[in-house]
């Protein structure tokens, strides 16, 4: 189902605008290491994400003897197997801290609980926070509902456990890179079903819409590792049949939420030259429009996750260091 063509599905290309000059080199060279995403190669390009993603090892995720790392099986979604979680924990326990909940990148369909993690480690460093990350389960092999109920089973395990674990409940956050998408999805989980309170989402270049109906969606062409035709293999690994029709939830696709009300203040932001920058910068006016405070930057020239990726250039430098100082103010609230 997920391995299609997608020659006739876009229609007409779109205009991109141009990458930041520190960024399009490292862009043009990511999209020659990755075959394109298909059914044949998925496992192939999981492989080289796992052997090369920075931050899987134990050690470095200690900071030098100041993080404590350590894994639990906990209890997942109702009649579906227990769920992985990572938690890094401060060693010096200066009391109460926020409770940060990670969902990793990879559009549903690839990486792990170890990815993502590396620019949340300050605020454990600090004392400020503790992390829980979610490996929760992936499509193709496990399509929606399963991965957002798996993350919402990790939220619910964090706020239930938050004494032992040290958390403050009134400082729950949700933070995702790319798996933004699913973190949007989590808080309108947990808004809907009353449980647990969420003080702030942290929405990092979001996978939000699956119906490509925005200028931006058809923009990215046969570049980079994210353009329009890994959104619509991750999109149809994940919906199958459903992706772009009536059917589909608003937990799985979060910008089809009719109702954006009584959501966290969120922290959401996008590159000017990324697929989901005009579904991202629709959901942030629509927060708004709801009530929700919103703190939205469109960083110009960046591609898809470029700060992670590419951190010393002066955008990334720019664009980390202002939701460092979000996530700072949302723990010492």
């Amino acid at each position: 189902m997920a391995d299609q063509t997608a020659a006739n599905f876009f229609g007409a290309l779109t205009t991109r605008p141009p990458l930041d000059p520190d960024l399009a080199p490292v862009e043009e060279a990511r999209g020659a290491v990755f075959p394109a995403l298909s059914d044949a190669t998925l496992a192939e390009i999981r492989g080289q994400i796992t052997a090369g993603s920075p931050g899987l090892d134990s050690e470095a995720l200690t900071a030098g003897g100041r993080v404590r790392v350590e894994e639990r099986q906990v209890p997942g979604p109702d009649g579906a197997p227990d769920i992985t979680v990572l938690i890094l924990s401060p060693v010096e326990d200066r009391g109460p801290k926020g409770g940060i909940l990670s969902l990793h990148g990879g559009g549903m369909i690839m990486g792990g609980r170890r990815d993502h993690v590396s620019h949340l480690l300050p605020h454990v460093i600090d004392g400020s926070a503790v992390i829980v990350s979610v490996e929760y389960r992936l499509a193709p092999d496990h399509p929606d509902p399963a991965p957002v109920e798996d993350c919402y089973a990790g939220l619910v395990w964090m706020a239930k456990n938050a004494a032992e674990l040290g958390i403050d409940p009134e400082r729950l956050l949700i933070a995702g890179v790319s798996g933004g998408g699913l973190a949007a999805g989590t808080a309108l989980l947990a808004r809907d079903r009353a449980f647990p309170q969420l003080s702030h989402q942290v929405l990092i270049c979001p996978m939000l819409d699956d119906r490509f109906e925005t200028h931006s969606s058809r923009m990215v062409d046969r570049e980079g590792v994210w353009d329009r035709y890994s959104n619509l293999y991750a999109w149809t690994s994940v919906l199958g049949e459903r992706r772009g029709g009536p059917e589909v939830s608003q937990y799985a696709a979060p910008a089809r939420a009719e109702d954006l009300s009584r959501l966290p203040r969120t922290y959401i932001d996008t590159g000017s030259a990324e697929g989901f920058r005009d579904e991202i910068l629709i959901y942030a006016g629509r927060l708004s429009e709801a009530g929700v405070s919103v703190d939205f930057h469109m960083w110009g020239g960046g591609f898809h996750g470029s700060d992670m990726s590419v951190g010393d250039a002066a955008v990334s430098r720019a664009s980390n260091a202002t939701r460092e100082e979000f996530i700072r103010r949302a723990l010492d609230r």
